[in-house]
């Protein structure tokens, strides 16, 4: 347990390394797939800053967020990344946050401020504790997401007019307050990085974006006419389980376009989707931009990355609350002093092991009881990545990653599926009925059973047979 002796010895310690260690710059994107950065997937979406990112530094490309007990995924993935702890065992955690993990000062920021590092916080929080008894300075502290209005659910309808429109101020969202929620945060960058002392700095910069409802400029909108929309290979209009699965029309994620999806209806919301990103892009630019200009430019390490990622029609889907790669696989990508410039790793992980990586580029010892890993030995060619990933979404869906092969299950439905992640990456191809599938998912089915044991997930599979069906 961190004590306060623990807590004063480490702040003593920090004084004297504070020179040597980088400056700290997380930036954390909502709502963001893996495949929308361009260096990452060749999808075609302009992400020139992200891509000049990954130029200069490492990209992970097998990065991952392992779920959610509710459908607010992103609550879910910032109370692992702040304290340290997967799924399950943050889900217990997320009662204590504001009486427990604050007071003692066992978040994510604060051990990397008793580390001698001072702290700074923009944008989204979606927490269960006030940020600004974590981090020593915070402005425009935004809620889960941009106010919306009914204008935006359910749309488009073919044959009818669409009354919403992305680049109008009038709907409020990411205008509310007179200027887009994302340009506010690299303002709010400026500000910290004329306020830096002679301490080290840590800047947790979310933005909403791409978060719904997924408004731009229309400069930025106009960059990607309709017809230069592509629907994405593993494009249907419903999802055989959708019901089952926990992610039926009424979920708010999946209200956003009508049911069935059409082409025309999933084009429209990728075209929002693909021009917020682009407009998220220009505010790393100038972020990136001002920090090369500045004294700390060369003495930061730099993350960027999201809490999950998004179904934008992939699967007939339309959130973040399934186990389909578009939904649980995201960018990662570190650059600075020590990083390798242009590397790929391909080795498997999740997003919330930048939290222990953080630490260490600082200087603070990792907690033992901490879920997650140190990400240096990746990037230094001498660290293996994890053997599987593990994905759970209340008690519908659960997900294994092992091999080159995903299974998943959908325990209500009695279904299961199993994709070849390797020849198959839009996992269109559903192996679990033929002769090799049903082998594979037998022994990956044990696999699963070990990896909910070591998690302390709740959800008993123990009377499901290998093909699923509840027993009698």
């Amino acid at each position: 347990m961190l004590t306060k002796w623990w807590f004063v010895a480490l702040c003593w310690l920090s004084v004297a390394q504070a020179a040597e260690r980088p400056n700290l710059l997380f930036l954390f994107a909502d709502d963001l797939t893996w495949r929308a950065v361009h260096a990452l997937s060749g999808e075609d979406i302009e992400t020139p800053n992200l891509d000049r990112l990954a130029a200069r530094g490492t990209s992970f490309t097998q990065a991952y967020n392992s779920g959610a007990w509710q459908g607010a995924v992103c609550v879910a993935s910032r109370t692992m990344l702040h304290t340290g702890r997967q799924l399950w065992r943050a889900k217990e955690a997320e009662a204590s946050l504001a009486d427990y993990w604050v007071r003692q000062h066992r978040l994510w920021p604060q051990l990397v401020a008793a580390a001698g590092y001072r702290t700074y916080m923009s944008g989204k929080w979606h927490l269960r504790c006030d940020p600004v008894k974590v981090f020593d300075e915070c402005r425009h502290i935004r809620p889960g997401m941009p106010k919306d209005g009914p204008a935006a659910y359910e749309r488009p309808r073919e044959g009818k007019e669409d009354a919403w429109d992305p680049a109008d101020p009038l709907h409020g969202g990411y205008w509310q307050g007179g200027r887009h929620w994302s340009e506010v945060v690299a303002d709010d960058f400026e500000h910290f990085l004329e306020k830096t002392s002679d301490k080290p700095w840590f800047m947790y910069l979310a933005f909403n974006a791409p978060h719904d409802p997924r408004q731009s400029p229309r400069g930025f909108l106009d960059r990607y006419p309709l017809e230069r929309i592509a629907l994405p290979p593993n494009f249907i209009p419903t999802h055989p389980h959708r019901e089952a699965m926990g992610a039926p029309q009424s979920l708010r994620d999946e209200k956003l376009a009508p049911a069935p999806r059409t082409p025309h209806a999933v084009k429209v919301h990728r075209r929002e989707y693909f021009a917020i990103i682009t407009h998220l892009d220009a505010q790393i630019g100038r972020i990136l931009d001002r920090l090369d200009a500045s004294p700390a430019g060369k003495s930061t390490v730099i993350c960027f990355t999201s809490d999950h990622g998004l179904s934008c029609g992939e699967h007939g889907l339309m959130g973040k609350q399934n186990p389909y790669d578009a939904a649980v696989r995201v960018p990662f990508l570190l650059a600075g002093p020590g990083i390798p410039a242009g590397k790929k790793v391909d080795a498997r992980i999740y997003l919330q092991d930048i939290a222990p990586t953080f630490l260490a580029l600082a200087g603070a010892p990792i907690p033992q009881d901490w879920d997650f890993k140190d990400l240096r030995p990746l990037w230094e060619g001498g660290g293996q990545g994890r053997e599987r990933i593990y994905f759970a979404y209340m008690r519908e869906q659960r997900m294994l990653i092992t091999g080159r092969h995903k299974w998943i299950v959908f325990p209500r439905a009695g279904v299961h599926q199993l994709f070849d992640l390797a020849a198959d990456p839009f996992e269109t191809k559903d192996l679990s009925q033929t002769a090799e599938g049903r082998v594979l998912a037998r022994e990956i089915f044990a696999e699963l059973r070990a990896e909910q044991k070591a998690m302390g997930d709740p959800l008993d599979l123990e009377g499901f047979h290998t093909d699923l069906t509840p027993p009698r």
